[in-house]
């Protein structure tokens, strides 16, 4: 059996010395592209993988960040974890997955004693750690890197990723006007989520372009999971008269929506039209499939560890939002 590739064999096939292709596996600054793209080539050819101990003791680094998340949705916790894990393993970083609990008394000490324990390079705050203005604050005191993905207080803090909520909820709304309804229904998701009240900021400003009176009964309190999408949805199918619409802040509930429809037999979209918002592989699953809003949280995620650890020198991105039109959705029944 050959033994391990050491980075003396790179720095020599290389042509170049050692500290110049620690640059190169640290992602550091200072290298051309040319040579950058020969050591690359070299590390590539042996399959050279540098030993993590190694690194943290030459450059005072652990290469290693953590993602901090607090969220009910599992797909939306799912493809923010891949896409964060995809970018970071492409840039030699290992990262940790830390949930934690936003309303704890002991967020902000936690949080600390694990970026101690873990000497981690930088953090990731998914929503809505990324309103925890302690925890903001505690970090820049520290002097620790982070991005936050989709904030939306304090927009001054740290790097950001970003997707325009209010915009994508307006064009959903508007989609749902088109066809005809004017009962359309909202399902908000928690308070703690900046999403939550730019969704329904959204849904509000649709109405009040087309002339329609916003109707606070029509809105039903949820926390992005499938269950309070059911409660919510019994509560409006409840009123007399019913919607005919129901908006729902995120895939979950309008999956739990879908299902209480069912129950009740109610023809959908005949009677009824139901529609979501993140396009997580749910509302493919679900029939009717969903018509949603597709929010790249992959690649939102993606982005904010570029952000973080790619050394682009920008701390802002913002990414596009897509309607997706499915069979949930359809014409406003006749009176």
């Amino acid at each position: 059996m050959s033994s391990r590739p050491t980075i003396k064999e790179v720095s020599k096939i290389a042509g170049v010395s050692f500290k110049t292709v620690s640059r190169v596996l640290n992602n550091e600054k200072h290298v051309s592209e040319e040579t950058r793209r020969r050591v690359e080539e070299v590390v590539a050819r042996l399959n050279f993988r540098p030993s993590h101990a190694a690194r943290t003791l030459a450059g005072r680094r652990s290469f290693q960040v953590a993602l901090l998340y607090d969220n009910p949705s599992p797909y939306y916790v799912y493809h923010v974890q891949t896409g964060a894990q995809e970018r970071c393993s492409a840039l030699g970083y290992r990262l940790l997955l830390q949930p934690v609990d936003v309303l704890s008394e002991d967020l902000v000490s936690n949080v600390m004693a694990l970026i101690d324990e873990a000497h981690l390079d930088g953090l990731i705050l998914s929503p809505p750690v990324t309103e925890a203005t302690a925890l903001l604050d505690a970090l820049d005191a520290r002097g620790l890197p982070y991005v936050r993905i989709g904030p939306g207080v304090r927009k001054d803090k740290g790097m950001a990723s970003t997707m325009d909520d209010v915009a994508a909820a307006r064009a959903l709304t508007e989609h749902l006007i088109g066809q005809g309804h004017r009962a359309i229904a909202f399902i908000r998701g928690p308070e703690t989520h900046i999403s939550s009240k730019d969704r329904l900021a959204g849904y509000r400003e649709a109405l009040e372009a087309h002339g329609i009176a916003f109707d606070p009964g029509l809105v039903a309190a949820g926390d992005y999971s499938f269950r309070s999408g059911g409660e919510a949805t019994r509560t409006l199918l409840a009123l007399n008269p019913r919607p005919t619409a129901i908006f729902a802040g995120n895939d979950d509930m309008a999956a739990g929506a879908l299902a209480v429809a069912h129950e009740l037999d109610i023809e959908l979209p005949g009677e009824l039209s139901i529609a979501g918002f993140d396009d997580s592989d749910l509302a493919r699953a679900v029939w009717p499939p969903l018509t949603t809003i597709r929010q790249p949280v992959r690649e939102l995620a993606d982005a904010a560890v570029n952000l973080l650890l790619g050394g682009t020198g920008e701390t802002q991105v913002s990414l596009d939002h897509e309607l997706i039109v499915r069979k949930s959705t359809g014409p406003a029944p006749k009176a």
